[in-house]
């Protein structure tokens, strides 16, 4: 089971890396946030159409970075389309606590495909990769001009 499971893990990983979901700048963004990480030079900027429902309309991004960052932001833009902000913010809540490790009562189901990225906690170092695209979001959801900064 735990082999079958790390196979897809790496499936959709290298999938979102080789093949990302929304790697474009969108013009018509209303919320525009960079965010990067110094441990391994992962860069992205992150673009997202809100409508006056407060629900993303769009989202995409540009950058470049290793694999679990590339995969992650890749497969957040793809599921946060046509989620309200508030549940856009619930979902980034629930995935930091997934990947951070820091409770186990995720419930995998909610998270959908983001399940994959579950096994970065076991390594400390891929976290903020894993987590880079979701503090740009969260930042993005607050409005936040600055760039975001994973230290």
């Amino acid at each position: 089971m735990f082999d079958e499971l790390r196979d897809l893990y790496q499936e959709v990983i290298f999938d979102h890396n080789r093949n990302p979901r929304n790697f474009r700048i969108m013009a018509d963004a209303n919320r525009r946030v960079d965010g990067f990480n110094p441990l391994c030079g992962d860069k992205l900027t992150l673009f997202l159409k809100i409508g006056a429902d407060h629900v993303i309309q769009d989202a995409s991004f540009q950058g470049s970075g290793c694999a679990i960052s590339t995969a992650s932001v890749s497969l957040m833009t793809e599921i946060i389309k046509g989620m309200s902000e508030d549940e856009a913010e619930a979902l980034f809540k629930q995935f930091h606590e997934m990947t951070t490790g820091k409770t186990e009562d995720v419930n995998l189901e909610a998270i959908g495909k983001l399940a994959v990225l579950a096994g970065v906690r076991e390594y400390p170092a891929r976290v903020k990769c894993a987590t880079l695209a979701w503090h740009t979001l969260d930042a993005a959801l607050k409005n936040q001009q600055e760039a975001v900064s994973t230290e």
